[in-house]
């Protein structure tokens, strides 16, 4: 797809693409990505370099803060032609870093943050500033693994029927229709407890029932959103397992891995990403969209 393409349909948004800025490899890669996210949606792109300081102590009102404000404008003109039908902005605040993209998530379409690349278990080292923005953003927050483009291919959802979560699906499908791409919801189920404890033909009985049950239940999720986006060819898959493992294994060709985080009415402290999520964003080499939902 080329030239801008403003997302409709339910759950469209208009605020900015933001991405946060230090300089890092990290940070180079998640703000190619969401140059190419903030094209494809006709959003503004805003580049943030939040500084951990007091709030008195403006950027570039030290010495050493030149060559930090030098690569975030380099940075800025190289966006552009990444981006060349829609507005790019960078800016600096004195503050902490997850508190800026924080609210900066207040109005914004999608946050974008990189991640440290894959460590010895194949995982991401997200990083702390990473992990806070995850745990605390209002809107979807993309995290794009060091030195890794997204690669071609299709659009990849993990789905639980058990919270029906549209915010989600809005995501992934507006996602795999921005970009011409095949959109594959998968399903991780389990059978009922104590199943185990049955006779081998009444397990396969039960199976076979709740498997159907499956089936039907993710058809009635998805029709709505074939009808909002006939033009998204959807494939459905349901895998018996353990959704935080089989996940994981099921993104290993996806370009983009779209998964849920249930926003929790609780204490800030208690929030957390959920185990299929922090699955995810720990073991997907693709780029990872973690959407709340409530």
């Amino acid at each position: 797809m080329t030239g801008p393409h403003a997302v409709t349909g339910p759950h469209a948004v208009t605020g900015p693409v933001v991405v946060g800025f230090d300089g890092s490899p990290e940070s180079l890669a998640a703000a190619a990505w969401a140059a190419r996210e903030a094209q494809r949606r006709g959003l503004r792109l805003d580049v943030l370099q939040a500084w951990p300081r007091p709030k008195h102590v403006a950027p570039g009102s030290r010495p050493g803060d030149h060559p930090a404000l030098a690569q975030l404008a380099e940075r800025e003109g190289e966006l552009r032609p990444l981006a060349p039908a829609v507005e790019v902005a960078a800016s600096s605040v004195a503050a902490d870093p997850v508190e800026a993209l924080e609210a900066a998530g207040q109005s914004a379409s999608v946050l974008v943050v990189g991640s440290r690349g894959l460590g010895t278990l194949r995982g991401f080292l997200i990083g702390s500033v990473s992990q806070e923005v995850l745990r605390r953003a209002a809107c979807p927050v993309v995290l794009v693994r060091a030195g890794g483009d997204e690669p071609d291919g299709e659009v990849m959802v993990g789905l639980d029927l058990g919270r029906p979560a549209e915010p989600v699906l809005a995501f992934a499908f507006q996602a795999a229709a921005l970009r011409s791409a095949p959109l594959r919801v998968v399903h991780v189920w389990s059978p009922p407890a104590g199943s185990e404890y049955m006779s081998y033909g009444a397990i396969g009985g039960l199976e076979r029932e709740a498997s159907a049950a499956e089936d039907s239940g993710l058809a009635g999720a998805l029709a709505p959103w074939r009808v909002h986006y006939p033009g998204v060819e959807v494939t459905t898959e349901l895998i018996r397992g353990k959704p935080a493992v089989d996940l994981v294994d099921a993104a290993a060709t996806a370009r983009l891995l779209v998964v849920g985080r249930r926003i929790r009415h609780l204490p800030l402290r208690h929030h957390h990403v959920g185990p299929v999520a922090h699955a995810a964003i720990h073991h997907v080499h693709c780029p990872v969209a973690v959407v709340p939902y409530g």
